[in-house]
């Protein structure tokens, strides 16, 4: 949610490089943009609301700076203005900020006390004009920032520019995600390396509470204690490449065919330590991630024999909990960024609970508060609705049920030599893409659909319901299909697409009989179902067939074309879909 980059430097625009790395962060979700630079000793700040293409349009490239930061907003305090969007600007002192000021309302009637007026709803004008005091105080920054991080509450990743210290960038972060780019002659700050990856691939992470300043030639980095720090550059694994579409249409449909690489990639790395000693598995996560911890909930349980209650993290956080130091609460997150669940782990860990992540963003803020992490290897997701990173988790989360099952199922027992195979399945049913764009012609004008299915079946119909509504804006809700007889079989009408999901043969004629009943109110029905389960009938009018696979692999090819209906579905409505309105890829505030 948000995103922030930063540069200052002798051999590049300042301009061209903010407006790149600003692109490189659409992913993370926005509904204005807007930067500030200096050109001859003086500051200049545009913005605009909408896309970026809307700020670019105002932009005089021809302005040579070498200092400047930018930022994409996703309102949250207050509308979608120009007046609200960033960068925010008082007396020597210009921000952008990510995150949330939580006491904003108290220190904002504080400063109007003393004297100062507000152009904009937002609290991180209120941050600008509280550093803008602070720095008066002692006309130097870094004292500036140790008294902000004791009077500001909340979560904020904040860019610096003081016009007083024009060849000096700042930066702060607590509970948002920030980095620092390094490069020769010139340094970066951003939300996340994708931005700057253009130009370097070597950065530093910034703990919580921790703060930095900025030369071309210089960081320094201070902790949350202000006592300086010393750097640990890491080195970014990934390419530019890994972050443009490779020709494809859409960023979307791009990483919906690298999941048999990226399967490939996390099961070659996959390392799963002994859980063996738990009594009980906990799984906190939001949205997609939720829905991969609902898959692996059946999985573990019916594979490897433990119970495993899977919370939404913001529920989690707020809910009288009931863990026991036998409990092992393992929270999935895509960017590691995540707030609820990056707050979950920590209430788990205050009381003493084990952790585990499966994260997709190496040294992210919950891969570093987690006792132990399994990363995904799905590499950048750019598309704000996932895909392959969601498939990467539900293979840990096989791997996982495996372990667990000591062998003892021979359903089962071929599972690594199994999953060997998965990548050339996948590609199988990747190929049937005309096939499932057929189907979106079908519904995509339609203002309500269902997706049905039993036991594992009815989480992956939640996943795919949920594809559906964040690219498309279609109307979709997933039901268990044993509930529809107890009220929402009403909402079935001539033409409704119902998506029937039949892959766990142990309840496999339950749900076509479920399928029956929609049928016989005229519903359009798509029956999505393997080789080997396959059974003819009047119950439905289009059939997916998926290959018979390992049952601890099978939720990974009948997402697919859950996933690719719902592209084409986007695609024929003329949706954006790699940046869906209102949805945020990371989201980093409640």
């Amino acid at each position: 949610m948000c995103g922030i980059v930063g540069y200052i430097g002798k051999g590049k625009k300042a301009l061209n490089v903010l407006i790149d790395g600003l692109k490189h962060l659409e992913y993370r979700g926005y509904d204005s943009a807007g930067v500030a630079y200096i050109k001859d000793n003086k500051l200049f700040i545009e913005k605009a609301t909408g896309r970026i293409i809307n700020l670019e349009k105002k932009i005089n490239y021809e302005h040579k700076s070498n200092l400047g930061i930018g930022h994409t907003r996703w309102a949250t305090h207050g509308g979608v203005t120009k007046a609200n969007s960033h960068p925010h600007s008082s007396e020597k002192v210009t921000i952008v900020h990510n995150g949330i000021i939580e006491n904003y309302i108290e220190l904002k009637d504080k400063l109007l006390k003393k004297g100062y007026k507000f152009k904009s709803e937002t609290d991180t004008e209120v941050a600008a004009v509280l550093l803008n005091d602070l720095y008066k105080e002692d006309n130097n920054v870094l004292k500036a920032i140790e008294k902000f991080k004791k009077e500001a509450k909340g979560a904020y990743a904040i860019a610096i520019i003081c016009e007083d210290d024009l060849n000096t960038l700042y930066a702060i972060k607590k509970n948002s995600p920030l980095i620092i780019g390094l490069g020769k002659e010139e340094n970066y700050i951003a939300s996340d390396v994708p931005a700057i990856i253009s130009y370097t691939n070597k950065y530093i992470t910034l703990d919580d509470g921790s703060y930095a300043k900025i030369t071309k030639d210089t960081v320094e980095v201070y902790d949350a204690n202000n006592e300086p720090v010393k750097l640990k550059i890491k080195t970014y694994e990934g390419t530019s490449e890994a972050i443009s579409k490779c020709g494809y249409d859409h960023y979307m449909l791009k990483e919906i065919n690298e999941q048999p690489d990226v399967i490939k990639r996390t099961s070659e790395s996959i390392k799963v330590p002994d859980l063996s000693k738990y009594k009980r598995i906990v799984i906190v996560a939001c949205g997609s991630a939720m829905h991969a911890g609902l898959v692996g909930k059946n999985l573990i349980e019916t594979y490897g024999d433990l119970p495993v209650e899977v919370e939404i993290a913001s529920e989690f956080r707020y809910k009288k909990l009931f863990l026991n130091k036998s409990d092992l609460v393992i929270a999935i997150s895509q960017s590691g960024e995540t707030a609820d669940t990056l707050e979950a782990v920590k209430i788990a860990k205050k009381q003493g609970i084990k952790t585990l992540g499966i994260i997709n963003v190496k040294e992210s803020s919950i891969a570093r508060e987690v006792d132990e992490v399994i990363y995904t290897v799905a590499g950048p997701e750019i598309a704000v609705a996932t895909t392959k990173a969601y498939s990467a988790q539900v293979l840990v989360l096989s791997y996982i049920a495996y372990s667990l099952s000591k062998n003892k199922n021979k359903e089962i027992e071929n599972f690594i030599t199994d999953v060997k195979k998965l990548p050339n399945n996948m590609q199988e049913v990747l190929s049937n893409e005309k096939e499932y764009e057929n189907i979106a012609k079908k519904i995509h004008k339609k203002a309500n659909m269902f997706y049905i299915g039993r036991s594992i079946d009815y989480a992956l119909g939640m996943e795919g319901s949920l594809k559906i509504k964040e690219i498309s804006y279609l109307h979709s809700e997933a039901y268990a299909a044993g509930e529809l007889k107890h009220g929402t079989i009403s909402l079935i009408e001539k033409d409704t697409p119902v998506i029937g999901i039949v892959t766990d043969k142990s309840i496999a004629d339950k749900t076509i009989s479920n399928l029956k009943e929609v049928t016989s109110r005229g519903a359009n029905v798509i029956y999505l179902t393997t080789n080997k389960l396959v059974k003819e009938g009047d119950f439905y009018n289009e059939k997916i067939l998926i290959p018979e696979v390992n049952p601890l692999l099978e939720p990974l090819v009948s997402i697919i074309p859950l996933q690719l209906i719902a592209y084409h579905v986007a695609k024929l409505n003329k949706c954006d879909i790699d940046k869906p309105k209102n949805l945020a890829k990371s989201v980093t505030v409640e």
